[in-house]
């Protein structure tokens, strides 16, 4: 059966070089490869289509590390009960809900998220291989971020319950304020948590932007003037001074960390440079120059920094000298922002936050790896491609891939893996992702699988393989 071959031409440059670069690099050819792999092939999947269902579908990492911070906190509320005989006292409360505030913070905090990653990945390759399939869960982490935010909520709804009470039996005017205002924190986070419901950031993802930002930032300087108003009120019970009370109190030292967290972030916040290079009408690629980039990082971006922000893997731009000279993000069309800045290609934008790595950097864990990518989910894979420091082959089904992503991308995909295999669907049509995964895992002896697709195919691909024993990583997207 004759195959579609993609030979980029001549003039095609390495991705990696920056977009003024004219020096030629070779030509490269794909192998042919089966149009039909076969799912005979295919061991059969482990377990029953309960056991898979309840393994692999709905005891993720994400809810495991969810669970396990709620199942810390109930604990803890225990304790509290049995210290104080029978009801946990306010400020016992109010140290828990502040506690979980702040780790959920420090979960979103680009630097602490790194520090995870970087001890997740040190690792040698001489451990076992289902040590470093767990450690490569790290990516996970948003469970722990949802986790302690929805356990500092629930602190908090019974920290007010008790303050109630506390007024209920004894009313007095600043015990009352203390008390509105933590009303107005109740509103806040049911806001925050109403928001950040799966369907909803789907369906409304800018407006759950805007409430976890403005509600999140509302609450933060009201839990400080409570705090301080709190603490004036205990100070007098104990007959010592606010201040010395504040900086006994944990609620004192965990805001400072919350606070901290969110400043050094927005403190990042710039306007940089941007040049665009066309690849298509489907596709574009931003190139900034502001700094070097190292590969398996990521970068938020925004035309409009107070109500959105779109995160996207950077790739390693290198001059004439091989030197890297900024970097690139590639942005395909997926939705109204990306849209526009195809068809309107942006000379600045704004730029938060310290860059983050990303699924693809445990990818590290590994020794050897198949990559797997459709559409612009190329783009986030180039960083990987472009780092070579794990064997690895590649499977990238895109529609049209060098007219739509330019020779550049191609060169890049075929000089990374010569014997990858770039399925174009306009001519070949829908691959079984599943088997052909499979077969590239078999032939390079692979020891995971890393996917950068939409959520069902990305579901579909990894549940194919982790029900048949294979290590499969994919972006979740309710993190």
């Amino acid at each position: 059966m004759d195959l579609e071959k993609y030979h980029p031409k001549e003039e095609t440059v390495n991705v990696t070089e920056s977009a003024s670069s004219s020096e030629p690099s070779l030509e490269l050819k794909p192998k042919p490869f089966d149009l039909n792999p076969s799912r005979d092939n295919l061991p059969e999947k482990s377990g029953t289509r309960v056991t898979r269902y309840l393994q692999f579908n709905f005891f993720t990492t994400y809810r495991k590390i969810f669970s396990l911070i709620f199942t810390a906190n109930l604990v803890t509320f225990v304790a509290f009960i049995a210290k104080a005989k029978g009801t946990p006292i306010a400020s016992d409360i109010a140290s828990a809900s502040s506690a979980n505030l702040m780790v959920a913070i420090l979960f979103r905090q680009e630097n602490f998220v790194n520090l995870c990653y970087e001890i997740a990945v040190s690792v040698p390759h001489s451990l076992p291989l289902s040590i470093r399939r767990r450690l490569a869960k790290v990516f996970h982490y948003g469970g722990a971020h949802s986790g302690s935010g929805t356990a500092a909520v629930v602190w908090f709804l019974l920290y007010t319950a008790v303050s109630t009470r506390d007024y209920i039996h004894e009313p007095n005017k600043d015990a009352l304020v203390t008390l509105v205002m933590s009303y107005v924190l109740v509103t806040m986070f049911v806001l925050i948590l109403g928001a950040a419901h799966p369907r909803f950031r789907v369906m409304f993802h800018d407006y759950f932007e805007a409430a976890h930002r403005f509600s999140g930032w509302t609450a933060l300087i009201i839990f400080w003037i409570h705090n301080g108003l709190a603490a004036r009120d205990s100070a007098k019970q104990e007959g010592i001074s606010t201040g010395l009370y504040i900086v006994k109190s944990p609620n004192f030292w965990f805001f400072c960390i919350s606070t901290s967290c969110t400043l050094l972030s927005w403190s990042r916040l710039r306007r940089r440079d941007v040049y665009p290079e066309i690849l298509s009408d489907h596709a574009i690629r931003l190139h900034f120059k502001y700094r070097p980039m190292q590969p398996f990082y990521g970068l938020k971006v925004s035309t409009k920094p107070l109500l959105e922000w779109h995160a996207f893997a950077t790739i390693p731009d290198e001059d004439e000298n091989g030197k890297i000279n900024g970097f690139s993000v590639v942005v395909s069309n997926a939705g109204d922002w990306t849209k526009e800045t195809i068809m309107k290609p942006p000379t600045k934008l704004w730029v938060r936050g310290y860059p983050l790595h990303g699924l693809l950097y445990t990818s590290r864990l590994f020794e050897r790896i198949v990559v797997v990518a459709t559409g612009s989910g190329i783009g986030p894979c180039l960083s990987l491609l472009y780092a070579n420091v794990t064997p690895r082959r590649v499977l990238w089904s895109t529609p049209h891939p060098e007219t739509t992503y330019g020779p550049k991308i191609m060169n890049s995909v075929l000089k990374a893996d010569p014997d990858a295999i770039v399925w174009n669907t306009r001519k070949l049509g829908r691959p079984d992702m599943v088997a052909l995964t499979y077969q590239l895992v078999l032939e390079s002896n692979a020891e995971a699988v890393f996917i950068i697709s939409n959520p069902k195919v990305t579901r579909k691909v990894v549940y194919g393989m982790e029900t048949r024993g294979i290590p499969a990583y994919g972006a979740i997207f309710d993190s």
